[in-house]
């Protein structure tokens, strides 16, 4: 049987894309790339986009991946072997991976976590009144915490899309993974921050613990303390984290007197919709009992 003209140019077009730094792509990227080398790969006009791509996860080792997240549905072509992460470094350009999944990348956890959690900040609003009062603390954590519901399941995995605070990509790196790929990612400092905040996206609060001692000898507190400050929360989640860092058992006495310098005004909370809880002195912070 003849051969078509898409499998008389395969060669050539493997070429291509083997010349192509990136190996994930729109269905729009790959119609331009059709256009720019039609008359190279000498195919005939009448080749179409939707030929081409058939072609190309039939015969040229792309892979169709759809990400039917409840609000958007997403589509990629990937290029040979692309990891989950690599892949959701595409979804969006200034998006970086934070939570349970920072923790992965950054050696925080021994757990192989089954969700994936990517977050691409807010617009910028208004600067923080930095208003609080004591009831509307209590109020707000009595309640179980807000999860969004912007997440969908690839291949086993929950893959959450977070539309956290603007914070002008604080304390997010790029890391190199064991084979090659680039990702974004909070550094250490910043994910413990953000793990503290929200706990439930973070494998709960004894994770987090876990996490703080990991991270010890190799996170900055006054690098944490800086990062608070440009952040500006409105909840003084600076108390937590000084009790983490207290109940880990893994820092100087000198770093947890740092975030002592911080005001406490407020009882706070550990997380939210705690049942039964103790209440530390030193941070005037609710725990859950026994933790």
């Amino acid at each position: 049987m003849r051969k078509s003209r898409l499998e008389e140019a395969q060669k050539e077009i493997g070429a291509v894309f083997s010349a192509l730094p990136n190996k994930v792509f729109r269905q729009k990227e790959l119609s331009q790339i059709l256009s720019a080398n039609r008359s190279k790969w000498k195919l005939a006009q009448s080749t179409s986009t939707s030929g081409f791509l058939k072609f190309l996860v039939e015969n040229m080792g792309f892979h169709k991946v759809v990400l039917d997240f409840p609000f958007r549905k997403e589509t990629r072509y990937t290029f040979g072997e692309v990891s989950i992460y690599a892949l959701l470094m595409e979804l969006s350009p200034a998006s970086y991976f934070s939570h349970y999944t920072a923790m992965f990348i950054n050696e925080l956890t021994e757990q192989i976590p089954k969700t994936i959690y990517l977050n691409s900040e807010q617009y910028k609003k208004t600067a923080n009144s930095g208003y609080l009062e004591q009831d509307a603390i209590k109020q707000a954590f009595s309640r179980p915490v807000r999860v969004t519901s912007n997440f969908t399941t690839h291949e086993g995995l929950k893959i959450y899309m977070l539309n956290g605070k603007n914070t002008d990509n604080l304390g997010v790196i790029d890391i190199k993974s064991e084979n090659g790929e680039i990702l974004r990612v909070t550094n250490i400092e910043r994910t413990l921050i953000d793990i503290t905040i929200r706990p439930v996206y973070s494998g709960g609060v004894f994770e987090v613990l876990k996490a703080y001692k990991k991270a010890a000898g190799q996170a900055s507190v006054n690098k944490i303390i800086s990062y608070l400050k440009k952040i500006d929360y409105t909840y003084p989640y600076h108390q937590a984290i000084g009790f983490y860092l207290e109940k880990s058992g893994a820092y100087p006495e000198s770093s947890i007197e740092l975030i002592r310098k911080l005001k406490i005004e407020y009882d706070f909370y550990l997380t939210h919709n705690m049942e039964e809880t103790e209440y530390s002195e030193r941070w005037r912070l609710f725990y859950p009992k026994g933790f």
